[in-house]
């Protein structure tokens, strides 16, 4: 848990300027201005400090409280986590010394998390059952990660509701309403009716703003809001849904306690509109000036699309070319951001709307408004390595190995895996593997199969205990990884997108034999990011730029020429051109399919037999 540190005076950060030194020379200060970014991910809050030209001068985190008072349940609080950010903030504008008075613009991201406030007096509700307001705790943020409402999420998909259609066919347990539904149907009538319920980045944001205004990301993405004019959406919330799955005490008043009607006692925003300025309150906290312009947010793996896909490429040079021409906006259509942590997100923008069976969206407006979106993922990329890594007999003593040769346990592996293949004389890693078949959705499938009680499966498995089998294994986990982002990518362009490049973000885009499999595997270039720990944060932190551009009507500049200008190149990975991968990887994708399929007959032929004899 982070400390709290006391906050400076403003006047504490402020530089002199040359012509307080009375050198006459130095009459004439050029103001460099400065934008903040501010990213909230399931363990830390990071504060991203960029320049005019997207150049970043100043980045910190916190790590923030997770709390898992039973099995499933996952909750954080915005007490904690406002206040993880203020130090970040703080931190980051001390790394160079920023002038508080050039920071023009700030911009959120966090997790599709749910939060929770009284609608009456603007205090945290407790999310833990079943005591609820007698717990004493104020941890009124159900993380996206919880999966307490399993037979919420059941009701809700059981509607066969239209607005599922945009949510890939059926609403995920991660999703926001059916944690409203659960503390519906748990919490005391009375403070279930005091609740209002906010996106994680709109709490955030109202938090900074005080005011009660939403993004479209997170409503459009995450609460089953329809935008108007959508299949007939005349309000954007619809009644008749939330009537049906039981939540019809939300639609009182216009909606409000969800943030009500655009235009009417609501008002949305697509990513970085000016949605505020940064109110006195907050500003105290942060010890930043009030009045500084407050970008609408959006969901963290959407910050790093914007972080990333706007960057000039060549896709044919080992490294991005900035003396490329001017990237066109169409351009992004072809760009796969790929969100690699915990789990990996999956997104693209069209221009028209393209419905993918097993893939949230398409969402319109949620990043630019008239273009729509389209979310694939995997429930755990990252967290399935540690998993299976973790697990394996011979794991402490290789961590002990890589810790005494001052690496980490990956790129221990990775040269284990080259020292393999040197002693076996094979012709790459991937023959290293060639009979060991791991199909690993340990924690269900998000895309795009869609289906929580997916799980996973290995051919080829022996009595191996030792560092080589381990190493084995985790090269089977990679593999998996990279054919798993292959079916999500054919998927999605079978249905009509035009997917040929993946754009990377994240703590995966550090591990070169991933990044070589899923190039090789998907047949298409893998773009790393300058910032490859920064990425997702340099995202928001666009927003904060965008928002403050706006004019007196309150017009800001168009969130692709912001992304095209301050977008950094890095380095490109290509499909490797060793003789017989891809065609191994090809048969391997194959088995991969059936390994998929395969689980979901078994499961059934035994749920048959179980039902008739029960």
């Amino acid at each position: 848990m982070a400390t709290n540190i006391p906050v400076p005076s403003v006047a504490a950060y402020q530089q002199p300027s040359r012509a307080d030194s009375g050198d006459a020379r130095n009459d004439v200060v050029v103001q460099q201005n400065h934008y903040i970014g501010i990213d909230v991910g399931t363990g830390s809050a990071r504060a991203c400090i960029i320049d005019e030209k997207g150049d970043i001068v100043g980045l910190a985190s916190k790590n923030i409280g997770l709390w898992q008072p039973q099995t499933g349940y996952y909750e954080q609080s915005t007490t904690d986590i406002w206040r993880c950010i203020c130090d970040s903030v703080k931190q980051a504008v001390h790394q160079n010394n920023v002038d508080v008075n050039s920071i023009k613009g700030i911009g959120f991201d966090a997790t599709c998390s749910l939060a929770v406030f009284t609608h009456d007096t603007d205090e945290p509700v407790s999310v833990t059952g079943p005591d609820f307001n007698k717990s004493g705790n104020d941890h009124n943020v159900v993380l996206w990660l919880d999966h307490r409402p399993v037979e919420e999420t059941k009701k809700i998909n059981n509607t066969k509701h239209n607005l599922l259609r945009y949510v890939g066919g059926t609403m995920s347990i991660e999703m926001e309403i059916p944690k409203v539904l659960w503390l519906k149907n748990n919490m005391p009538k009375e403070l279930f009716d005091r609740c209002k319920f906010y996106d994680l980045t709109d709490a955030l944001e109202h938090l900074a703003t005080g005011n009660e205004r939403r993004s479209f990301c997170s409503v459009v993405c995450k609460q089953g809001y329809v935008p108007v004019g959508v299949d007939g959406s005349v309000k954007g919330w619809q009644e008749d849904f939330l009537k049906e799955v039981g939540l019809e005490d939300l639609c009182e008043d216009n909606f409000k306690r969800l943030g009500g009607v655009n235009g009417v006692n609501g008002e949305y925003f697509s990513a970085g509109e000016l949605a505020g300025t940064l109110c006195q309150n907050a500003a105290a906290e942060l010890g930043l000036p009030a009045g500084i312009a407050i970008g609408s947010g959006v969901i963290d793996a959407y910050a790093g699309w914007i972080g990333t896909v706007g960057a000039k490429v060549k896709l044919s040079d080992d490294q991005l070319d900035t003396d490329v021409p001017k990237n066109d906006q169409s351009q992004a259509f072809s760009r796969l951001a790929a969100v690699a942590g915990t789990s990996t997100c999956h997104l693209v923008m069209s221009k028209d709307p393209v419905f993918v069976n097993g893939v949230w969206g398409p969402y319109r407006d949620s990043i630019i408004p008239g273009y729509w979106m389209a979310e694939g993922g995997q429930s755990a990329t990252g967290e399935l390595l540690k998993h299976v890594l973790e697990t394996h007999p011979a794991y402490q003593q290789a961590s002990n190995l890589a810790e005494s040769l001052n690496t980490n346990i990956y790129d221990y592996l990775n040269q284990h895996l080259l020292e393999m293949k040197e002693k076996k004389s094979a012709p790459s890693l991937a023959h290293l593997g060639k009979h060991f078949f791991f199909y690993g959705d340990l924690f269900g499938n998000r895309s795009p199969i869609a289906d929580p009680t997916m799980s996973g499966s290995v051919v080829g498995l022996s009595s191996d205990k030792s560092t080589d089998g381990l190493a084995l294994y985790y090269y089977g986990t990679m593999e998996f990884i990279a054919l798993q982002t292959l079916q999500i990518v054919s998927t999605m362009n079978k249905a009509g997108h035009q997917i040929s490049s993946i754009f990377m973000s994240g703590s995966q885009c550090q591990n070169e034999v991933l990044m070589s499999l899923i190039s090789t595997a998907c047949d298409m270039p893998v773009l790393i990011p300058r910032y490859v720990h920064a990425a997702v944060c340099h995202g928001a932190a666009m927003l904060g730029a965008k928002a403050a551009s706006a004019d007196a009507q309150g017009k800001t500049e168009d969130l692709w020429e912001i992304m095209d200008r301050m977008s950094k190149p890095g380095q490109t990975i290509v499909p490797t051109k060793t003789k017989g991968v891809k065609d191994l990887l090809d048969v391997k994708y194959q088995v991969f399919l059936e390994q998929c399929e395969r689980q979901r007959v078994f499961r059934n032929m035994v749920d048959e037999v179980v039902a008739k004899t029960t």
